[in-house]
């Protein structure tokens, strides 16, 4: 990786201990800028080597880094992740792929669903990370791909991107047993995806890799409804149908969710990005429990409701071979 690195030109800074020390400047927005630019090498620690479900996606999730070099101003991870939003990457891969089969056959979100159980065990590589958006300097999402591709066995890994650079992945062997998902949302919102490839070039690339016969999918999130949704999403799922149209053999899947926030997360977007326009209101929204007893805020029930009965409706008559995972 940090060779990967010095060739494209990084400044690559070994420490001789295994802490990072940025010199953040007073300035709040600059100090985010620096750390949301600097990328550590490091291994994964013991407990990223005990896998945990990843409901509603995969049984599994398997990390290959943490965070992110997007800049999504609903970014779900601000307020998950400790610290500036340094992008750690993992470099103990080997160790990684060596508790992967301790975990078949074990997981309860696809490996034990009536409808999804023909996905085997299904791995998660994007829980807390882009993949794509690393594997220039990573090679780890080609590693897991080529790793799934030779693991003789009921599984499936899945990734999802923001990204479009799928040439690494067009040539590996992956016998169908990864799923790439592109993440969309209308054009007019870029404005809350910045850093990121415009969703042409992500519906290209996903085309591109149905094309060499890798499963694929749609990840519609996070679902906003800003004014104007319902034709925004309709003109987005229609220029996903055309953007796959006359693909042989696609094997399409869409994942809808919906735009959700905790205090946390709210407080950490709108201290990285203040000139946002995004609808963060706890007032205007639902508050709900986790699991693990904290809040977060998501639509009323009445929105939810609309918003659930357009996109299965409007998949259903614009992407008919699709098949919908979930809704949350």
């Amino acid at each position: 990786m940090a060779e990967r690195c010095a060739g494209l030109g990084i400044p690559v800074k070994e420490l001789k201990g295994n802490q990072l020390r940025l010199d953040l400047p007073e300035d709040e927005r600059k100090a985010y800028a620096e750390a949301k630019s600097t990328l550590a090498i490091t291994v994964a620690p013991p407990s990223k080597l005990k896998l945990q479900p990843i409901a509603p996606s995969a049984d599994w999730r398997v990390d290959l880094a943490e965070g992110c070099p997007a800049h999504c101003s609903y970014c779900y991870l601000a307020g998950s992740l400790g610290g500036p939003p340094i992008t750690r990457a993992y470099a103990n891969l080997p160790e990684i792929l060596g508790v992967l089969p301790g975990y078949l056959g074990q997981g309860r979100i696809t490996s034990r669903s009536a409808t999804r159980a023909h996905e085997g065990t299904t791995f998660e590589a994007s829980c807390y990370t882009d993949p794509l958006a690393l594997e220039h300097l990573t090679g780890s999402l080609s590693a897991l791909t080529e790793h799934f591709g030779q693991w003789d066995a009921p599984v499936q890994l899945r990734f999802t991107s923001k990204f479009a650079a799928v040439e690494p992945l067009l040539q590996l062997a992956h016998h169908r047993r990864t799923r790439m998902r592109a993440s969309i949302n209308p054009s007019g919102y870029a404005r809350f995806e910045g850093g990121t490839d415009p969703v042409a070039a992500r519906l290209a690339a996903l085309r591109r890799m149905a094309e060499v016969g890798y499963p694929v999918g749609l990840t519609i999130a996070p679902i906003i409804a800003a004014e104007g949704w319902q034709e925004a999403y309709g003109a987005l799922i229609s220029q996903a149908a055309e953007a796959l149209n006359g693909v042989a053999e696609l094997d399409l899947t869409v994942e809808l969710i919906t735009h959700r926030f905790t205090p946390g997360s709210r407080q950490v977007l709108t201290s990285w990005y203040p000139g946002s326009d995004l609808d963060m209101r706890p007032e205007r929204r639902a508050e709900k429990r986790t699991k693990f007893g904290s809040t977060k805020f998501v639509y009323p029930p009445e929105l939810m409701t609309e918003l659930k009965s357009f996109f299965h409706a409007t998949i259903a008559e614009r992407l008919p071979a699709a098949r919908i995972l979930y809704w949350t």
